[in-house]
């Protein structure tokens, strides 16, 4: 029963599993991934105002940082204990445009109310993710917009959600780009696009001209090059990127 494993979480964490995850995004080390990629979101939605629903928030911090932002916000999670932890969060940070709901995000209500709907590392815990797309799909507004940022397709065996699901029964799958695509298609959005995650990867160690030069060259060929350009399309389709889908 993966959705009761969700539930029951925060039960089977101990007091210092809870204060890390209280605590995030800076308590953890992927603090600076976690901080590019909500970047990167703010960076591809409309700017505020606006309804956003941030769905399987766990604490919260997501929705917290959009808030913040300036959207009114409706942060959803299936584990009530996750949202009293959002909630303590919410109290700490003073934020007031923003409401946390325990609810299951494949059966969603209000539809056509919202602007923009986020699935940040949440999607892949999913039951049933057609019926997550499509229920976001019907909250959304004409023209509204998902983001999601989701694990590879590698994520189903990795040894970290191996270890997840033996420990606390819930749903670990991989959710590359393109089932993203394809279930987003089926639930009825109009048009995708993916984005490659940010990344500290060191392109030139100085800006030298002859440096610069060669990485123009690089990138130069693998646009011109059509299997180098099918392959980078592969890779994309299958790793850990954003994809955001339009109604």
């Amino acid at each position: 029963m993966p959705k009761q494993g969700e539930i029951d979480y925060v039960s089977k964490l101990a007091p210092t599993e809870i204060a890390h995850i209280l605590n995030k995004p800076f308590s953890d080390a992927k603090c600076g991934q976690y901080l590019m990629d909500v970047g990167l979101i703010l960076s591809l939605i409309p700017p505020p105002p606006g309804r956003l629903l941030d769905l399987g928030v766990g604490p919260g911090w997501t929705s917290l940082l959009f808030a913040q932002r300036g959207y009114d916000v409706v942060g959803v999670d299936l584990a009530p204990a996750m949202i009293e932890l959002a909630r303590e969060n919410q109290v700490r940070a003073g934020v007031t445009n923003l409401q946390f709901q325990a609810g299951d995000y494949e059966t969603l209500a209000d539809p056509r109310s919202f602007d923009i709907a986020v699935f940040y590392d949440a999607l892949h815990h999913a039951e049933d993710e057609e019926r997550a797309l499509a229920a976001v799909w019907l909250a959304l507004k004409a023209g509204g917009v998902c983001v999601t940022a989701e694990p590879g397709a590698e994520h189903g065996d990795d040894a970290g959600a191996r270890a997840a699901v033996a420990r606390f029964g819930v749903t670990e799958k991989s959710m590359p780009p393109r089932r993203i695509i394809e279930v987003g298609r089926r639930a009825g959005f109009t048009s995708f696009a993916v984005y490659e995650r940010p990344t500290s990867r060191l392109l030139a160690r100085e800006p030298d001209r002859w440096r610069w030069k060669a990485l123009r060259r690089a990138i130069g060929a693998i646009v011109k090059d059509p299997w180098r350009a099918f392959v980078a399309r592969r890779q994309a389709l299958a790793g850990s990127h954003l994809v955001v889908l339009r109604k």
